[in-house]
C-alpha cells in the first residue's frame, strides 16, 4: 500500500512538472513563431449568417455596434465574470448586431482585441472561447472584414490562421467533446473560408473519429444526455449546411448521423413546448430549433417507440417517456442521474408527472442531489439511488456501479400503450427485484401502474418509496380516504389512487431551469418491503 501511494504521489508530481514545462512552452517566441506559419490566402467564401441561427440564443432586438463600449474594455475585462469574460472574448455578441452597424467601429473593436491579444493566453485562448471567436468573426464577415484596408484584413487573416492552428494542435488534447465538436465545426469553417484543403480535411477526420468516439451503435450519444444529442444535432447541421453551401462534399457520416439523430429528437422533442427531464437536461423549449428545421428543409420521422434507452408513447393529447436504459459508460457519465424506471406524462402539452431535473454545477451540493434516484418519478429503495457515483479528479460524479436490465416489453396498441420492464440494482443490498408496469388506456384517460417487488435470496426488510413529482406550480389535495390525492394542473385535473400503501405529499426541490431550484410538491407511496413478492398498484386518472 505504502509503494502504490508513492507512485501515485510521484506521478502526481510528474505530471504537474509536465504541465507547467508547457504552460512555459505555450507562451514562449518558440511556439508563436510555429503557430504563425501561414499563407497569404484571404477569405473567398462568406456564408450565410443564417446557418448559425441554431447556436445564437439572442434576443430578437438587433442591437447597433454603438451601443457597445468595447475599445477599452479588453485591457480591463479579466475583472469580469467568468460567465461575462467567456462572452466577451467569444464574440458570440456580433450576432446580435444590426447588419446596418458601423462596419469601421467593428473593425476598430476587432483591431484593437488582436493588438492586445495575438499572442497565446491560456484563458483567452480556451478552445471553447477561440473556436466560437474565429465562428463569430467568419460568418459575420460583412461587419467583421468586407470593405476594410489591407492593413486590417492583413491582420485579421493572418490571426484567424494562427489561432486555427494552435487549435490543430491542442484539440486532440482537451476532454470535453462539446469543445471539440465546436472546435472541429470552427476549423472546417476556416478551411471553407480560405479554400484550404488541409484545414477542411484536418476538421472533418476530427469529426468523424469524435462521432465514432462518442455515439453508439445507433448513433445515439453514449452519454444518453438529451441536451448532448440537440447540441450534436445542431452542430453536424451547421457543419452540413456551410459545406453545402460552400459546394463541398458532404461525407457520408455526416448525413448518416443527422438522419439518425433527427429520428431520435423527432421522437422526443419535434412539437413539444416543455423539455423533457432525464439525463442532465432541463426544461427549454425547442420551438426555436423546430423553425430552423423546417426553414432548411430538415424533416425527420420517428418509426420506432424507442431511441437511446427511452421508451416514448404520444399522440395529439398525450406524450409519456420513460428510461429504461442501461447506465453510460463511466467516462460518458459525469450527467448520469439514477433514473431508472422514471418517466413523465404530459397532457395537451403540460406535465403531469415528471421529474426533477438536473443541477449542472458540478461543484455545488445540489449536482449530487439532483442526480439521485429520489430526485425522479420511480422506485427508491432505504433512500439509496439505484447506482452509485464517485468523484473524478474534476469534481464530476461518475458512475461506479451498474445495473441490469433483465426483460423490457413496450407495446403501442390502437387502445392502450404499456411498458414492461425490471432491473436488479437493488438485487445485491436487498434482495429486490423491480419490475414496473405501467398501462395508458385512451379510452378513459387513465395510467395504470404497478411497480412489483420480487425477493431474492440475499432478500432483507428495508424501506421503500415511489415518488411522483410534480411542477411547482401544480395544487395537490389529499382526501380524507387517504388513499386519494387530487391533482391541478393548468389545463386538467387528475385524481391519483392507491389503494392497498400509503400515500401522501411530499415536499421536493425542481431543478427544471440551469442551475435554479425551487420547491415543488410529489405524491409519495412508502412503506417497508416483506418476504413475499409485492404489488405496489397505483392509478393515475383525468376527471
Amino acid at each position: 500500500m505504502f509503494i502504490k501511494s508513492v507512485f501515485l504521489n510521484f506521478g502526481s508530481i510528474f505530471f504537474h512538472i509536465l504541465q507547467q514545462v508547457r504552460k512555459i512552452y505555450l507562451n514562449s517566441p518558440i511556439y508563436n513563431k510555429k503557430i504563425s506559419k501561414i499563407d497569404d490566402r484571404v477569405i473567398i467564401f462568406k456564408p450565410s449568417q443564417n446557418i448559425f441561427n441554431c447556436l445564437i440564443r439572442f434576443d430578437r432586438k438587433k442591437y447597433d455596434i454603438e451601443d457597445f463600449s468595447l475599445n477599452s474594455v479588453w485591457k480591463n475585462s479579466s475583472n469580469l465574470s467568468s460567465k461575462n469574460f467567456k462572452k466577451l472574448h467569444s464574440f458570440f455578441w456580433l450576432f446580435t448586431l444590426d447588419l446596418r452597424s458601423s462596419q469601421k467601429i467593428t473593425q476598430n473593436v476587432i483591431y484593437n482585441w488582436i493588438e492586445e491579444n495575438d499572442k497565446y493566453k491560456q484563458d483567452i485562448w480556451e478552445l471553447d472561447i477561440l473556436s466560437k471567436r474565429i465562428i463569430a468573426w467568419i460568418s459575420n464577415s460583412k461587419l467583421t472584414y468586407e470593405n476594410s484596408d489591407n492593413n486590417y484584413k492583413l491582420y485579421f487573416n493572418s490571426l484567424i490562421k494562427k489561432q486555427t492552428n494552435h487549435l490543430i494542435n491542442e484539440i486532440k488534447r482537451s476532454e470535453k467533446l462539446d469543445d471539440k465538436i465546436i472546435g472541429s465545426t470552427a476549423i472546417i469553417l476556416v478551411g471553407l473560408a480560405y479554400d484550404d484543403t488541409y484545414y477542411i480535411k484536418f476538421g472533418v477526420d476530427l469529426l468523424k473519429k469524435l462521432l465514432n468516439f462518442s455515439l453508439d451503435s445507433t448513433n445515439f450519444p453514449k452519454s444518453r444526455n438529451l441536451r448532448q444529442l440537440i447540441f450534436y444535432l445542431k452542430y453536424l447541421i451547421v457543419i452540413r449546411e456551410l459545406l453545402k453551401e460552400a459546394q463541398a462534399k458532404i461525407p457520408d457520416f455526416l448525413d448518416e448521423a443527422i438522419f439518425y439523430l433527427g429520428k431520435s429528437y423527432n421522437l422526443f422533442f419535434t412539437n413539444k413546448k416543455n423539455g423533457i427531464l432525464f439525463n442532465g437536461n432541463f426544461d427549454e423549449s425547442n420551438v426555436e430549433f423546430d423553425n430552423y428545421l423546417n426553414f432548411y428543409k430538415y424533416k425527420f420521422k420517428d418509426d420506432s417507440n424507442e431511441a437511446g434507452g427511452y421508451a416514448v408513447f404520444k399522440n395529439k393529447k398525450f406524450f409519456f417517456m420513460i428510461d429504461v436504459g442501461k447506465t453510460p459508460d463511466k467516462k460518458f457519465s459525469k450527467d448520469y442521474q439514477a433514473g431508472l424506471f422514471s418517466f413523465e406524462f404530459d397532457y395537451l402539452g403540460e406535465k403531469v408527472i415528471t421529474n426533477s431535473g438536473y443541477f449542472q454545477n458540478n461543484q455545488h451540493q445540489l449536482n449530487n442531489i439532483s442526480k439521485s434516484t429520489a430526485t425522479h418519478s420511480t422506485l427508491v429503495l432505504d433512500n439509496t439511488s439505484n447506482v452509485k457515483f464517485e468523484r473524478d479528479k474534476y469534481g464530476h460524479m461518475l458512475v461506479s456501479k451498474n445495473f441490469k436490465i433483465l426483460n423490457k416489453e413496450v407495446k403501442s396498441e390502437r387502445n392502450f400503450w404499456e411498458i414492461i420492464a425490471s432491473h436488479d440494482a437493488y438485487s445485491k443490498s436487498y434482495g429486490v427485484i423491480h419490475e414496473r408496469q405501467i398501462k395508458f388506456y385512451f379510452e378513459n384517460n387513465k395510467l395504470s401502474g404497478c411497480d412489483k417487488l420480487i425477493k431474492t435470496k440475499r432478500f432483507k426488510v428495508c424501506n421503500f418509496a415511489i415518488r411522483f413529482h410534480l411542477l411547482p406550480e401544480i395544487k395537490l389535495t389529499k382526501l380524507l380516504n387517504h388513499e386519494t390525492i387530487l391533482i391541478e394542473n393548468k389545463n386538467s385535473g387528475w385524481k391519483f389512487t392507491c389503494k392497498n400503501h400509503k400515500i401522501d405529499i411530499e415536499t421536493g426541490l425542481y431543478f427544471g431551469m440551469k442551475n435554479k431550484y425551487t420547491e415543488n410538491k410529489n405524491i409519495l407511496i412508502t412503506g417497508l418491503t416483506n418476504s413475499v413478492d409485492e404489488n405496489i398498484l397505483w392509478e393515475i386518472s383525468k376527471v
